[in-house]
């Protein structure tokens, strides 16, 4: 077997997907109940709580790329960086699922530098805020600032299911008129 039932009913197949599998609601609840940092936090912070924050540290034009940069993760976890690097195999077919991503919601088929630079940002803004910066160097947020707009404050999984969908609602209305 080689597929999850998803909360709406379908069966994404890992290796047999299309974008009709792809559901945004899916995407906010799986976010929704994804705690960052392999849940090593003192409070539940999710996924998509993190993805809508980075969506708003960017200029608006990148807002929606930004809303969904981790939304693969709905279908195959968030996994740490760490441990990331050392499944290829893994890593392979997170591609894959973020290529279907990236093609049902006609986004660029690599994530833009802006993005992944707001991504860092917030990674230095968690580290701030979520009680986690234990004195201990994290190369990859050399020269990265936290944000100075962002406070975390972790909402309940319901809370940031619904961020997530009003954000997503939102910057879908604004690529429609655009």
């Amino acid at each position: 077997m080689s597929f999850i039932q998803t909360l709406s009913g379908k069966k994404f197949d890992y290796i047999h997907s299309t974008v009709d599998d792809i559901d945004i609601e899916d995407i906010a609840n799986a976010l929704s109940n994804i705690c960052r940092f392999a849940g090593h936090l003192p409070e539940f912070y999710s996924v998509a709580q993190h993805s809508v924050l980075c969506s708003q540290i960017v200029q608006p034009e990148f807002a929606f790329e930004a809303l969904m940069h981790d939304a693969a993760e709905a279908y195959v976890q968030d996994i740490p960086s760490p441990l990331k690097r050392l499944l290829p195999d893994y890593q392979r077919i997170e591609t894959q699922v973020d290529d279907l991503i990236r093609s049902k919601f006609s986004l660029p088929a690599d994530m833009s530098s802006v993005v992944q630079y707001a991504d860092l940002i917030m990674l230095a803004t968690e580290r701030r805020d979520l009680e986690i910066d234990d004195g201990t160097e994290w190369p990859m947020l050399q020269g990265i600032p936290c944000s100075d707009i962002i406070q975390i404050v972790p909402l309940r999984p319901g809370q940031a299911y619904g961020l997530f969908l009003n954000r997503f609602n939102e910057l879908m209305e604004i690529r429609k008129c655009a």
